[in-house]
């Protein structure tokens, strides 16, 4: 292909659509498929699960699970099994959960630069067949390893990618992690920052390792025949998330004053009504500054600027026509 791709493939897609999407970019050759599971709406392993035994080639992600929910332990060899079902084609994509899901579930974020290191470190022994000892503020692990009574007990090559938004977790990223997934509605620019972020992150890495790989979800809505459709598409998802993801404003280059007047119009669970009521005040240039949407050719040079900027991968996160939004994009990179 032209441009790597991969598809994010969350629950605005029916589930069978979700798998037959995951059959097709094995087909096509893609290079990822990334399963979401940040709102209460889907389980991110049982799709992953079956998406891996449908597929041959393509690797398969999570983007991301929480380091919150599942213990150390647990999420490893959650992991060790999806490279059972799909060997070496496995992707822990991991993050730090977000505000206000995690405190409404009695979970509320701390610490978020200290639960990561920890969780990672430990995830990652388990991983290299390690007996683990830990004993962090939030991970606690007493000589443990990979335990089968069956069959050998050996490594696993799963690659741990952190999805990482703010500058400082984007350097723990470069310091511990295989990769990043970096979040959608995030502009090129911010790229300028971030890539560096990354490299401080690298420098102070012990293993020799001078690279980590890079992802990006890019929200995208294709349709020829009405463009502005496919821009309406967007703006629509990027006006929920300026009301309800702060982390997601902070970076995407838009001024305080329209979050404010956002969150006037909606609360939290927006209301699909609130949320195409608000996305008036939503400026065009920015649906197209933080999205890839409008025609194919609009579209694709936009996910062009993202691998240019240093994105290996860009994600697709469907929008609109969903479906045809896939098959026009992957097209056009071949």
């Amino acid at each position: 292909m032209k441009l790597p791709l991969g598809l994010h493939l969350g629950e605005r897609l029916d589930l069978d659509d979700a798998l037959a999407a995951a059959t097709y970019a094995d087909e096509q050759g893609l290079d990822s498929v990334w399963v979401p599971e940040g709102r209460l709406t889907r389980d991110a392993i049982a799709p992953m699960a079956v998406m891996a035994s449908r597929t041959r080639r393509v690797k398969i992600a999570s983007s991301v699970v929480n380091n919150r929910t599942r213990n150390a332990a647990l999420m490893a060899v959650t992991f060790k099994t999806l490279d059972e079902l799909a060997p070496g084609r496995a992707i822990l994509g991991i993050g730090a959960w977000w505000e206000p899901l995690a405190g409404n579930l009695g979970l509320p974020l701390r610490k978020p630069l200290k639960t990561m290191r920890e969780y990672v470190t430990v995830v990652k022994r388990f991983f290299a067949n390690e007996v683990v000892d830990f004993d962090g503020e939030f991970v606690r692990v007493h000589g443990a390893r990979f335990d089968s009574m069956y069959r050998e007990n050996r490594p696993v090559d799963v690659p741990v990618y952190i999805g990482a938004v703010g500058m400082r977790m984007l350097e723990l990223s470069g310091e511990i992690a295989d990769g990043v997934n970096l979040d959608f509605l995030l502009p090129v620019d911010y790229l300028d920052e971030a890539v560096p972020a990354i490299g401080r992150g690298i420098a102070k890495r012990t293993d020799g390792r001078t690279s980590i790989d890079m992802t990006q979800l890019v929200a995208c809505s294709v349709d020829d025949e009405d463009p502005r459709a496919a821009v309406d598409a967007c703006k629509e998802f990027l006006t929920l998330y300026l009301m309800q993801q702060p982390h997601i404003a902070a970076h995407c280059g838009v001024e305080p004053e329209l979050v404010d007047r956002l969150k006037e119009i909606a609360g939290w669970p927006a209301r699909p009504e609130d949320v195409r009521r608000a996305m008036a005040l939503v400026p065009d240039a920015l649906v197209h500054r933080v999205t890839a949407c409008g025609s194919t050719a609009e579209a694709y040079e936009a996910l062009e600027r993202y691998h240019h900027a240093g994105v290996r991968v860009p994600v697709l996160s469907p929008l609109g026509r969903k479906i045809d939004t896939i098959h026009a994009l992957v097209k056009a990179a071949q």
